[in-house]
């Protein structure tokens, strides 16, 4: 399995996204496309990202009752997206309804990974509001547990826990991890963070990076940078 950076394109419009990507002249970088984007401009900008070349992690965290999940994931597969997510707390069964869903009549289908915690959950919130009084990273490993016996490729997660899924639920199993800063950058509302050196050593496969690059001075040395330290 290839490592790579993701570019989180948390931009609230399609001319705002594409003045950024077309800065990127050279590599077409993987992009994630979260709630805010999509909801503001709907499946076209789906298309057109992709039509431009970019790999895309549809990043719509998706979370209902099995047979609405089953369905939207069916539409979500004839966009063509890459990679897509939901919450790991919808339960096994619907997980397995999302894969269902999913898959294309000729078998294939987008990567699916589910949600383990936000990286803006720490235990104290999670104790708190959510009335979870297991350790986080036990609920971590217990959500990631349940999403391979689901069938799914892999879990979003912090890249604190990157390591330990691996070694739970096998190298194999897919490790998507926001959270990540430079070591000279600022960490914003995130709690549970990590570099991109530190998310290679510790078994990352993939880091979702936002700000750090879109905010950036020159967004493109700042990608350089995050595939530098990560993947060469």
């Amino acid at each position: 399995m290839g490592k790579d950076v993701i570019i989180a394109c948390d931009f609230d419009s399609a001319e705002k996204t594409f003045a950024f990507l077309d800065k990127f002249t050279g590599r077409k970088p993987f992009v994630k496309i979260g709630m805010e984007l999509y909801y503001a401009e709907g499946p076209s900008i789906v298309r057109e990202i992709k039509r431009r070349g970019h790999k895309i992690f549809l990043d719509l965290k998706l979370h209902d009752i099995p047979n609405t999940v089953k369905k939207s994931m069916a539409v979500l597969s004839r966009l063509d997206v890459d990679m897509t997510n939901l919450h790991a707390a919808g339960t096994t069964r619907m997980m397995e309804a999302a894969i269902e869903g999913l898959t294309r009549e000729d078998g294939t289908r987008p990567l699916l990974i589910a949600v383990t915690q936000l990286t803006s959950t720490d235990e104290e919130s999670m104790r708190r509001d959510l009335l979870i009084e297991k350790p986080i990273a036990d609920v971590v490993m217990h959500y990631a547990e349940n999403a391979k016996i689901a069938g799914l490729d892999g879990v979003v997660c912090s890249p604190l826990e990157a390591g330990k899924v691996h070694e739970r639920c096998g190298e194999k199993f897919m490790t998507v991890t926001p959270g990540v800063r430079f070591a000279d950058g600022d960490v914003g509302d995130q709690k549970r963070v990590m570099t991109p050196a530190q998310a290679k050593e510790i078994g990352s496969d993939y880091i979702v990076v936002g700000r750090p690059i879109t905010a950036a001075e020159d967004p493109v040395a700042a990608y350089e940078r995050c595939v530098r330290e990560f993947v060469d």
